[in-house]
């Protein structure tokens, strides 16, 4: 199968993996995100021998036993008789003393409920060897929380991991690797869906139009991925009530606190701040405050930052008993079609463009580089109005406004002059204004106005 994108993380990996002395790294994010394949990738470039476990949630002797196996069939060793932890890893340790070898943990978290003081054994051995041996040890975990303790001053570990990943959902541009036979609006429409999650991007198929994938992946009775939501949350939190309470909020539009907690029926402000901080820790929700307010906690939102997340609570969580009973097409016609081409893909293109701007802003493609972005708060007192605008930069120059349209028709000079006109109402002042329009222009840039269209994007 082939390996897209990640080509920073694995440039970074890449480096330690071909050092000659001994490193450890440890490397985490949520379930699904492509942990496991970015090592296996990393491994496979730099050619180096690996020994790859994935822990299991069983007894320390079963692991090590299991641990034993992979060691004999790796290296064409005979049957090693190890039955603690500690015994196994330190002879891996002695192997690497006359040649690089890779040794990789994954769901470490599993091992370590099995094994008492684990953190501390490696931590010994790390130190034992530090000086003699080549050993490359990667430790992965899904669990964030327990991964993070590992790099906290209290824990054995502190100070011994080289390097540290946390990986995130890929962008939509290198997403978009993954379907490259879909045209650039099927793209926008597939990313809203589906994210920036490699599991689920490879199980999109792109010679099937869009309404074919929703509905094969998550938009009917025993779909592949209908359950794959709930499944995560309740892996991950203990009150799944209160956790649906809330994503049914955030997808209907409410993003204030205090809408969050009158919307739902979560019984209590502290209540809520537990659940809202869980899937913040999760990468499932993000809280977000404009870029020319941004200590002020009243002008903040929660978000649901989790494409998959947003539409299954959106159209499936919603209507679930409908769409036991209901043919999957009508269904989609019916609840998912209009709501989705008229609100939630536009919506969500406003990211992939917020998404496209960092990217240009990283490769050095614009100047003066940004250095904010995001929601701008305003207040128009003669109007008697506030609101925010969903993307604004600030750069040394000042405010730069955009305005983005996922519509079939080409936006005009009336609509742009139009819209230019409200921005200074509000007492905005930018020194430039971009539009980015799926359908194109019907007239030309200026000093003061530029035009981006959506192929731009995909480049």
């Amino acid at each position: 199968m082939k390996f897209y994108g990640r080509v920073t993380e694995l440039k970074r990996m890449k480096r330690e993996l071909n050092a000659d002395d001994m490193r450890m790294t440890l490397i985490y994010g949520r379930r699904r995100i492509g942990k496991s394949e970015l090592v296996k990738q990393a491994i496979k470039e730099a050619n180096i021998k690996a020994i790859y476990y994935e822990c299991k949630q069983v007894t320390e002797e079963s692991n090590v036993q299991s641990i034993c196996e992979v060691v004999s069939d790796t290296l064409d060793l005979p049957k090693l008789g190890y039955t603690k932890v500690e015994e196994i890893v330190d002879y891996i340790f002695k192997l690497s003393k006359d040649e690089n070898i890779v040794f990789v943990l994954d769901e470490y978290p599993y091992l370590r409920g099995a094994v008492k003081g684990l953190d501390s054994i490696i931590q010994a051995l790390v130190d034992k060897y530090r000086d003699n041996s080549k050993l490359k040890l990667i430790i992965l975990g899904s669990y964030v929380d327990v991964m993070k303790s590992l790099l906290s001053e209290s824990n054995p570990l502190y100070g011994r991991v080289d390097l540290v990943i946390d990986l995130k959902q890929m962008d939509y541009y290198e997403s978009a690797l993954f379907y490259p036979n879909l045209s650039d609006e099927d793209k926008v429409r597939i990313y809203s869906v589906f994210g920036g999650i490699p599991y689920y991007n490879r199980l999109v198929d792109d010679k099937r139009s869009v309404k074919e994938n929703i509905i094969e992946l998550i938009a009917s009775s025993g779909a592949r991925l209908e359950n794959e939501v709930s499944m995560y949350l309740n892996a991950e939190i203990s009150k799944i009530v209160n956790a649906n309470e809330v994503f049914e909020a955030l997808s209907r539009g409410f993003s204030k606190y205090s809408d969050i907690l009158s919307q739902s029926h979560v019984s209590s402000g502290p209540t809520l701040i537990d659940v809202l901080d869980k899937l913040m820790n999760m990468e499932v929700v993000e809280k977000k405050a404009p870029i020319n307010d941004e200590f002020n906690k009243k002008k903040a939102g929660y978000y649901i930052c989790d494409n998959l997340s947003l539409f299954y609570y959106r159209y499936i969580f919603k209507y679930s008993s409908q769409l036991k009973i209901m043919d999957s097409d009508v269904f989609y016609e019916k609840y998912i079609n209009k709501d989705f081409e008229e609100f939630y893909v536009p919506h969500k293109f406003e990211e992939i463009c917020r998404q496209y701007l960092i990217r240009q802003n990283r490769l050095g493609n614009i100047e003066p580089v940004i250095e904010k972005i995001g929601k701008y708060y305003y207040d128009n007192p003669k109007e008697r109005t506030n609101g925010e605008f969903d993307v604004v930069t600030l750069d040394e120059n000042g405010y730069v406004f955009y305005e983005v349209k996922f519509r079939n028709k080409k936006t005009s000079d009336e609509v742009i002059n139009e819209e230019i006109h409200q921005v200074k109402e509000t007492g905005l002042n930018c020194y430039k204004y971009v539009f980015i329009s799926r359908a194109g222009f019907t007239g030309k840039e200026t000093d003061e106005v530029k035009h981006i269209e959506l192929s731009e994007l995909y480049i």
